[in-house]
C-alpha cells in the first residue's frame, strides 16, 4: 500500500530520522519483483533497504524481527550465509537471500514508528517526527527483533470513546496520559473479559526490569546503526550519525560500544579517530567478531577493521569507493565490493588488500559460487556490459580473472541486468524481434528456454522463489497492468505450469514490484496470497503450494464478544500482506519457525480487503480458525522462541506500556517499561527468537538525546520450562491431516504454561506417511484444471510432443497430464495413475527446427565471429544430422544435433545479405529453416558531391560517397531545395535535380546504414548565366593542405579576397570554390550584373568575357598571391593556360619543375604501355576478368555470342573506368593506404 504522511503543525520543523537496521547480509540484487515474505537473494548493498534474516541458517549469525509501520512496499529479508539463494521460508525466514553481506540497520527518531528488531547484528534505527503515516507492517523474517511502531496509519477506526466503557470484547487500551497529549483528559481503559479477568488491579501496575542510558552529545544526529552481536554475546556496537540531506552526506558521527547487553555505552570516537567520519557498519556473517566500518568517501575513503566484536580497530586506505559488498557464504574473511566506476574487487583478507576483478560489471549482478554445483569455491558468477543493450554472463575465478580463465556459460549475449544465479538456477534474457526469450540452467547445466503456457505471452516476468528444486515466477501478461500470475515450475526450472491469477502487486520504493504474497514459517507448503477478483481483493490460503486456495473464515466473535455474520463466500477475512521495505520497519503479519501454527496479521472481515476498521488477528493452528485481539493497529513481536507475544501500540505519540500474553493472544496484560513516556524509534531484540533483552531506542522530545532502554525480560518467568509444559498439536486443513502427503504432529507449549523455553528449545516434529490422491497433483505443462478439477490438455498442446532429447532405443516420461507438486511425500494411492509413464523413444522425422543467432539478430558485423543457434522440438537428435550452409559458399554438416548445442560460429568476410539455410534429416523425412542475415560494417563518413554552381532549370546530379565504400544496405533521404517537408528516400547513392529559381538552394543528406545515422549538407548558387575556370596553385600549398572542408572553405574566402585586390571585381560577382583532394586546385565562378546586361543572353556574354579577361591578365601576371602563414606565400595560376601554374616557379624549384615535368611524360608513356598490353599480365587482369564474368551473367540469352562495334566500345570503356576505379575505391570495409590521399568528389563544370 502507499504511505501517506500527514505532518502535524506543531512538528513540521522535526527532520525524519530513518530505521534501517541492516543485517548480516543485505540485498543488493536489484530484484524487479519481490513476494510478500519472500525476497530475491541477488545481493545486499549498504543503500539497499530490502532485508532478510534468517533464523535458521546458523551462518547467518543474527536473528531479529521488525515490527511496527514502514513505508509500505517493501519486504523483510532474510539473509542465509550458506548460500546466495532466494527462497520463502515459512514465516520468519521468509524468501531468504543467501547474500553474505552485512550491514547494521539505521534508526530514524521518529515519533510515529515504533521499530523493533532483533535478528541480526547490524540495524539502524532514526527518527522521524511526523504525526501520521499511512503504509503497509513488515515482519522480519527470523527471531526477535526490532519493532517499529513506526507507521500510524490514518485509517478510519472505530469511536474509542464510544467502546471504553463497553462490556468484555474491547481491546487493551491506553492508559491516561499514554499515548495521549499532556492536555488530554483521563481515558478509561479497554479491557476483553479475558483480560479483565487476567489483569491486575490500577494500582499494581505491572513493570518490567529495564534501565536507562542516554547518548549525550548526539542530540543532534538523526540516524544510527545498531549490530548486536548475540549468541551469548553481551557486546552491542551503535553508529550514529548526523546525516545532511542538502549535502547528501554524513556530517558528523560518533561511535558507541556497550558490554553489558545495552545497560551501559562507551564512546569509541578516540580510537576510530577523532575526526573520522564513519558511515556504514558491516559485520562478517561467518564471523561476528570481526567488524568493518566506512569512512565517508568525500572526507577520507579508508575503512576501519576490528577482529575483537569493535573493541580496537586498524585503519586501512581506499583507493576506489565501495557502493556495495558481498560477504562469501562460507569464507569469513572473502569479499566482493562493487565500485563507483563498475569495477568489481574482491578481498581475502577482510579489507585488508584488494585488486581488481573486472571491469564494466553491471550493478547488483555479481554472485559467489555455490558448492556442490560450481567447480571452484572461489568462482564468481557476474555480468559485464559490453554495450548499450548487450552484456556477457561470465564466470571468473577470483584470483586469477584473465581473459584465459574466463568462462562463457551462455553463448552470446544477453540483455542488460538478467543474470540472476539462485540456488541451482541460473537465469538469463534475450531479446529477439521485440519480444524477450527466457533461458534457465539447472545445475549448471545447459541453457534451455523457459516455457511458460503458449499464449502467455509475458510483458514482465521475475523470478520469486526458487526453494526446494523448482522455480516460483510471477509473469504479468500482455493483458494485465496491475496484476501478476504465479506460475510454478518443474524441477528442471524448464515447463511451468499456472498456481493463481491475478495476484495484488504495487510499486516498492526502490521502483521494485511487490507482490502480495506470504508464505507461513514453520509449516511447508503454506502461503498467503492477495487476488483480485471483479476489483475486489480478497485474501486466499493455500496448504499444498498453490495447487489449491480458498478464502479465511472470518471469526465468529468480535472482541466484545458479539457474533460476527460472515458467510463464505460473499464474506471472508483479508489480512493485509504489505511489509515494509525497511526491514526494520514492522509489517502486518508475522509467523515464526519457532512457534508453527501461529499467525498475527492485521486486516478486515468483509467482502473484500479494506483499509478502514483494520483490526489485529492471530489463528494458533496455522490458519484455520481466526480470533479479533485488538481494533487498533499494534506490532506483535515473537518472544521466547514464540512462548510469549510482545505487543506495542502504533502511535505518533509517546509510550511508556506494552502488552504481554503468555496463552498465544488469549489473555493480555500491560507492562510499563519506563516511567516517563518515550517517543518510540525502535526496538532492538538479542539475536534470535529466544529474546529476553531487548533495547528500545527513543527520546523524551525531539530535541533530546538518543535514551536507550534496556528491558529484560527474565523477571517475569519464574521457572524454565519441563515436558509437562509441552502438548502435540496435529496440522489440518479443515479437518484434513494429510497435508503435502503426510500427517505432522508437532510438539508446542501449552497456552496455559507461563515458562522460559531458553536457547536450547527446538521445535520437534513427527510425520507419517499419506496415500496419495488426486490433491497431491497439479496439471502438468501444457494441461489446464476444468471447472470438474481434471486436467485436460489445452488447445495449443499436442501431447504426443517429445522432447528433442529422447533418442531411439531410449526411453522417455510420456506426461499424464499430470505431476505430483514438489515436495509432496505422498506414496501409494493413485500414484501409479497419475505419475508419467515410462515408455520407448520412436523414430522420429525432425519437427520444429529453430535457427538463430546467439545474439538474437539478423545482422552481424564484417569480420567478427557469428554464433548460430539451432534447437529441435521434436524427432531423435541423436541420430539426425545438421547441415548448416552460411551462403557465401561454405557449409558444414553434424552428425546430431547434440554436438552443436554450445552453436556454430562463422566469420563472413564481405558485406552483403546472405542466406543461411540449415536441413535438419534423419531417416525418416527432413526439415529446413532459413534467415537472411546482412553482414554490414560501420559507416564512417559520407560527403555529398554536388556543384558550387547550377544552371537554372538544367538538370545537376548529387552524388553521395559514403566511407567506407561498402557497408551493407543503405537508405539515402534527400532534403532539396525548399522542399524541406517530403524527403526523397532512395536506395542509390545520387539523384538528378533542377533548381526553378536563382540564389542559393540547399540540399541535406542523410545516410542511414544499420543504427548509424550520418549527415551533411551543400548550399549551391543557382544562376542563369555564369563562367568558371580552376585555378592551380604552387606546390607549398600541398604541403598544408589537411583536405577537410573547413580548411578548403576558409581558404576559398582568402582566394576570392586575392582576386578582388588584384583586379577589383565586385565581390557579388564572384564566387570561388577549393575542390577536395590533391594537389589542390580550385575553380572560380563569374556571374554577370544584370543591371549592365539587362538580363540578355548577349550581353551577359560578352560582359563575363570581359571580366574572365581581367582575371586571366591578372593570373597569368602572378599578381595574384596570398601568405597561408608567415614564409608560406602562395601563388594562384589559370589551371588551363599552361604547364607552368603546376609548379612553383622561383629559382630554387627550377630542377624540381624539370623533374616534375619529365616524370609526367615517363608516367604518362607507361600507362599508355600497360593498357595497351595489360590483358597480358596476370596480376591486372584478375579484376577486369572477375567483372566481365559477372556482366556475363546479366546479359539477355537471346543473343549470346552477338557484340556489335559499338558494345565493345563500351567494354573498352568500361574497362577504363573499372581500370580507375579499382586504383582508387577502397573494396568493403578495408581502407586505402594511409600514405595516398584520392578524392572520389568530382567537381561539376558548366559553361
Amino acid at each position: 500500500m502507499e504511505r501517506e504522511v500527514i505532518f502535524c503543525p506543531k512538528r513540521q520543523s522535526a527532520f525524519w530520522f530513518v530505521i534501517l537496521m541492516m543485517l548480516c547480509f543485505f540485498d543488493a540484487d536489484n530484484a524487479e519483483i519481490t513476494c510478500r515474505s519472500c525476497q530475491p537473494g541477488n545481493k545486499w548493498r549498504a543503500q539497499e533497504l530490502l532485508l532478510k534474516f534468517d533464523s535458521s541458517e546458523s551462518a547467518t549469525g543474527l536473528k531479529g524481527e521488525v515490527f511496527g509501520r514502514g513505508d509500505g512496499a517493501g519486504r523483510a529479508a532474510a539473509a542465509s550465509a550458506e548460500s546466495r539463494r532466494l527462497r520463502c521460508a515459512a514465516g520468519s525466514d521468509e524468501c531468504a537471500p543467501d547474500r553474505g553481506e552485512h550491514t547494521e540497520p539505521r534508526l530514524k527518531r521518529n515519533t510515529d514508528n515504533l521499530h523493533v528488531k532483533g535478528e541480526i547484528g547490524a540495524r539502524e534505527l532514526a527518527k522521524t517526527k511526523v504525526s501520521n503515516v499511512k503504509t503497509s507492517q513488515q515482519e522480519d523474517s527470523a527471531g526477535e527483533g526490532v519493532t517499529s511502531a513506526a507507521r500510524y496509519r490514518k485509517r478510519t477506526r472505530r469511536n474509542s470513546d464510544d467502546e471504553k466503557t463497553s462490556s468484555p470484547g474491547s481491546a487493551p487500551s491506553r492508559d491516561p496520559g499514554e499515548g495521549t497529549r499532556p492536555a488530554a483528559g483521563r481515558r478509561v481503559p479497554r479491557w476483553s473479559g479475558d483480560e479483565r479477568r487476567a489483569a491486575t488491579p490500577r494500582h499494581e501496575e505491572l513493570k518490567l526490569n529495564s534501565s536507562t542510558f542516554a547518548l549525550t552529545g548526539d542530540s543532534s544526529h538523526n540516524q544510527a546503526m545498531v549490530h548486536w552481536s548475540g549468541h551469548n554475546s553481551s557486546v552491542i556496537l551503535m553508529l550514529t550519525k548526523l546525516f545532511d540531506f542538502n549535502l547528501n552526506s554524513v556530517t558528523e558521527s560518533s561511535l558507541w560500544r556497550s558490554t553489558d547487553y545495552g545497560a551501559t555505552y562507551q564512546k569509541l570516537n578516540d580510537k576510530v579517530g577523532a575526526k573520522t567520519i564513519l558511515s556504514y557498519l558491516y559485520v562478517s556473517p561467518n564471523n561476528k567478531r570481526k567488524i568493518m566500518l566506512l569512512t565517508d568517501p568525500e572526507v577520507e575513503n579508508s575503512l576501519l577493521i576490528s577482529s575483537d566484536e569493535g573493541a580496537t580497530y586498524q585503519k586501512y586506505r581506499l583507493s576506489f569507493y565501495i557502493l556495495s559488498l558481498l560477504f562469501h557464504p562460507e569464507q569469513e574473511d572473502w569479499i566482493l565490493a562493487y565500485s563507483h566506476d563498475q569495477k568489481l574487487y574482491s578481498s581475502v583478507e577482510f579489507g585488508r588488500r584488494w585488486q581488481v576483478v573486472h571491469e564494466r560489471v553491471a550493478p547488483n549482478r555479481f554472485y559467489w559460487s555455490k558448492m556442490g554445483l560450481d567447480k571452484e569455491p572461489g568462482l564468481i558468477h557476474l555480468e559485464t556490459s559490453i554495450s548499450e543493450g548487450q552484456a556477457l554472463y561470465v564466470t571468473c575465478k577470483l584470483q586469477n580473472c584473465t581473459d584465459a580463465n574466463k568462462g562463457k556459460p551462455f553463448p552470446g549475449y544477453i540483455d542488460p541486468n538478467s543474470l540472476v544465479v539462485q540456488d541451482e538456477y541460473v537465469f538469463v534474457q534475450v531479446s529477439a524481434a521485440g519480444r524477450p526469450i527466457y533461458y534457465v540452467s539447472a545445475k549448471r547445466d545447459v541453457f534451455t528456454p523457459m516455457k511458460l503456457p503458449k499464449y502467455t505471452l509475458p510483458k514482465d516476468l521475475h523470478v520469486i522463489s526458487t526453494d526446494e528444486n523448482r522455480v516460483v515466477a510471477a509473469v504479468q501478461e500482455w493483458n494485465q497492468n496491475e496484476t501478476y500470475n504465479l506460475y510454478v515450475s518443474d524441477t528442471s526450472g524448464v515447463y511451468y505450469t499456472l498456481a493463481l491469477e491475478n495476484v495484488v502487486s504495487s510499486m516498492g520504493p526502490e521502483g521494485n514490484v511487490m507482490i502480495d504474497l506470504y508464505e507461513v514459517a514453520g509449516i511447508k507448503g503454506m502461503f498467503l496470497a492477495n487476488k483480485k477478483t471483479d476489483n475486489q481483493v480478497k485474501t486466499y490460503i493455500t496448504y499444498n503450494r498453490g495447487r489449491d486456495w480458498r478464502l479465511l473464515q472470518a471469526p465468529r466473535k468480535d472482541l466484545r464478544g458479539n457474533s460476527i455474520h460472515c458467510v463464505l463466500p460473499y464474506c471472508s477475512l483479508h489480512l493485509h500482506l504489505q511489509v515494509s521495505a525497511n526491514p526494520y520497519t514492522s509489517g502486518n503479519i508475522a509467523s515464526r519457525e519457532s512457534a508453527p501454527g501461529i499467525i498475527v496479521a492485521s486486516g478486515s472481515i468483509g467482502s473484500e480487503l479494506t483499509s478502514t476498521n483494520v483490526s489485529v488477528f492471530v489463528a494458533s493452528d496455522a490458519g484455520n480458525t481466526w480470533r479479533q485481539i485488538f481494533d487498533e493497529e499494534y506490532a506483535v513481536l515473537y518472544l521466547d522462541q514464540g512462548g510469549a507475544l510482545v505487543a506495542i501500540r502504533h502511535t505518533p505519540l509517546p509510550i511508556r506500556h506494552l502488552w504481554l500474553s503468555f496463552d498465544e493472544g488469549l489473555q493480555w496484560n500491560k507492562y510499563s517499561f519506563t516511567n516517563t513516556p518515550l517517543f518510540v524509534d525502535g526496538v532492538l531484540g538479542e539475536p534470535g527468537e529466544e529474546t529476553l533483552i531487548m533495547t528500545i531506542f527513543g527520546h523524551v522530545s525531539h530535541r533530546s538525546e538518543w535514551q536507550l532502554v534496556k528491558i529484560d525480560f527474565r523477571s517475569i518467568f519464574n521457572r524454565r520450562c519441563t515436558e509437562a509444559d509441552y502438548q502435540t498439536w496435529h496440522l489440518l486443513n479443515q479437518g484434513e491431516p494429510c497435508l503435502m502427503g503426510v500427517k505432522r504432529i508437532y510438539r508446542k507449549l501449552k497456552p496455559t504454561s507461563r515458562c522460559v523455553m531458553g536457547k536450547t528449545y527446538s521445535v520437534s516434529m513427527t510425520s507419517g506417511p499419506c496415500d496419495c490422491t488426486e490433491a497431491d497433483f497439479e496439471c502438468d505443462y501444457g494441461f489446464e484444471r476444468r471447472t470438474d478439477g481434471k486436467c485436460t490438455p489445452a488447445f495449443w498442446f499436442h501431447p504426443s510432443t517429445m522432447s528433442r532429447s529422447c533418442t531411439t532405443g531410449m526411453t522417455f516420461l510420456n506426461s499424464t497430464g499430470y505431476r505430483k507438486v514438489v515436495s509432496n511425500n505422498c506414496t501409494a494411492g493413485v500414484s501409479v495413475e497419475y505419475t508419467a509413464r515410462r515408455q520407448q523413444c520412436p523414430v522420429q522425422a525432425p519437427k520444429g527446427l529453430h535457427l538463430v543467432t546467439s545474439e538474437g539478430t539478423l545482422s552481424a558485423t564484417l569480420g567478427t565471429n557469428v554464433t548460430f543457434l539451432l534447437f529441435l522440438e521434436e524427432g531423435d537428435g541423436a541420430r539426425t544430422s545438421i547441415t548448416l550452409d552460411f551462403g557465401d559458399g561454405h557449409a558444414l554438416t553434424y552428425s546430431n544435433v547434440s554436438s552443436i548445442e554450445d552453436g556454430i560460429k562463422h566469420i563472413y568476410k564481405a558485406v552483403g545479405i546472405y542466406r543461411v539455410t540449415a536441413t535438419g534429416e534423419n531417416s525418416l523425412g527432413s526439415e529446413t529453416v532459413m534467415l537472411y542475415l546482412h553482414v554490414t560494417c560501420q559507416l564512417e563518413y559520407i560527403h555529398l558531391s554536388a556543384p558550387f554552381v547550377a544552371v537554372r532549370n538544367k538538370e545537376v546530379n548529387l552524388t553521395a560517397v559514403l566511407w567506407p565504400s561498402q557497408v551493407g544496405t543503405v537508405t539515402y533521404i534527400w532534403w532539396i531545395g525548399n522542399n524541406t517537408e517530403q524527403p526523397v528516400i532512395t536506395l542509390e547513392g545520387s539523384v538528378a535535380c533542377t533548381f526553378s529559381q536563382e540564389g542559393t538552394s540547399t540540399v541535406t543528406l542523410q545516410v542511414s546504414a544499420g543504427n548509424t545515422i550520418l549527415q551533411d549538407r551543400k548550399s549551391i548558387a543557382v544562376h542563369e548565366y555564369f563562367h568558371s575556370h580552376l585555378l592551380a596553385f604552387s606546390s607549398n600549398l600541398d604541403d598544408h593542405n589537411p583536405d577537410v572542408a573547413e580548411w578548403r572553405l576558409d581558404v576559398s574566402r582568402v582566394i576570392k579576397k586575392s582576386l578582388i585586390e588584384a583586379t577589383g571585381v565586385r565581390e557579388d560577382r564572384l564566387l570561388v570554390t577549393v575542390l577536395p583532394g590533391l594537389p589542390t586546385a580550385a575553380e572560380f565562378f563569374l556571374l554577370p550584373d544584370k543591371q549592365l546586361t539587362e538580363g540578355k543572353a548577349e550581353q551577359s556574354s560578352a560582359h563575363l568575357d570581359q571580366l574572365s579577361e581581367v582575371l586571366l591578365n591578372a593570373l597569368n601576371q602572378n599578381l595574384v598571391q596570398f601568405t597561408l602563414r608567415p614564409g608560406v606565400q602562395v601563388t594562384v595560376y589559370a589551371a588551363h593556360l599552361s604547364a607552368a601554374p603546376l609548379v612553383d616557379t622561383s629559382e630554387n624549384h627550377s630542377g624540381s619543375a624539370m623533374l616534375m615535368l619529365l616524370s609526367v611524360v615517363v608516367v604518362g608513356l607507361a600507362v599508355f604501355v600497360i593498357y595497351k598490353f595489360k590483358r597480358k599480365i596476370p596480376g591486372l587482369n584478375v579484376y577486369a576478368q572477375m567483372q566481365n564474368e559477372k556482366e556475363q551473367e546479366m546479359m539477355s540469352p537471346a543473343n549470346p555470342t552477338g557484340a556489335t562495334a559499338s558494345s565493345q566500345r563500351d567494354l573498352v570503356h568500361s574497362l577504363e573506368i573499372l581500370d580507375t576505379e579499382f586504383n582508387s575505391r577502397p573494396i568493403g570495409c578495408m581502407k586505402p593506404h594511409v600514405h595516398v590521399k584520392f578524392s572520389t568528389e568530382l567537381p561539376t563544370y558548366i559553361v
